[in-house]
């Protein structure tokens, strides 16, 4: 199925009325479908697997914002900090140590968003709330650790449920702890600003909570291809 264009341009328009930005999930996706959506004007695309995004990032525009919003492993970093835009998952202090090894090495600085897990499913990934207070705490106490890693925000990832009480309880806790590592960092990095939640089925819980950005796959491009590799 190619890229749903009038679907897109109604998300877009409801998504800018709350100043809201949109990350097209082209994972899986044939690039014809993605630069449709990029004709349409879309820039900022998320992926989830490191060696599809190099690819894409190789045959497409070079203005381009790539997302990477999946599980990334320390060992992969290196081969999409060039060019990474934003990493939506950091998930421990090993991963967020590594991107900044990187960044030094490229003399680059990496934007990434804190991973939190607030979903009642054990197998989302993610930081509880005592290790996102000591990635904070550090980052306001010894800047020269994370030197080279620009914190942008949080992101976390709802129950996978039809309970929409669950769901909303869930982005509220998140937008909480948004608001008070925000309040801790206000002195030091006011770039914090980005709030990654929502995707296709419960963006607008995400949207009315407060988030900031949201990661739509299947309503803009269709069903997903399943990835073999």
């Amino acid at each position: 199925m190619a890229f749903l264009t009038d679907k897109y341009e109604k998300i877009k328009t409801e998504l800018a009325l709350n100043n809201v930005t949109l990350v097209a999930v082209s994972k899986t996706k044939p690039v014809e479908d993605i630069l449709e959506a990029y004709h349409a004007g879309q820039r900022d695309f998320g992926e989830n697997y490191v060696q599809e995004l190099i690819d894409k990032y190789e045959a497409l525009p070079k203005d381009i914002r790539w997302h990477f919003i999946g599980h990334l492993q320390s060992n992969k970093v290196k081969y999409i900090a060039p060019f990474v835009h934003l990493i939506h998952g950091v998930d421990s202090e090993k991963l967020f140590l590594e991107i900044n090894k990187q960044a030094v090495k490229l003399n680059r600085s990496i934007s990434c968003l804190l991973q939190v897990h607030i979903s009642a499913e054990e197998t989302k990934f993610g930081l509880d709330e005592d290790e996102l207070n000591a990635i904070i705490h550090t980052i306001t106490t010894d800047q020269k650790k994370y030197e080279r890693v620009s914190v942008k925000g949080l992101m976390g990832m709802a129950s996978f449920t039809e309970d929409n009480d669950l769901i909303i309880s869930e982005f509220k806790k998140l937008k909480g702890l948004f608001d008070r590592s925000n309040a801790q960092l206000s002195t030091i990095n006011s770039q914090f600003s980005i709030l990654s939640m929502g995707m296709s089925a419960d963006y607008r819980f995400a949207v009315e909570a407060g988030s900031t950005m949201v990661r739509i796959g299947s309503m803009l491009f269709g069903s997903r291809i399943r990835n073999t590799n």
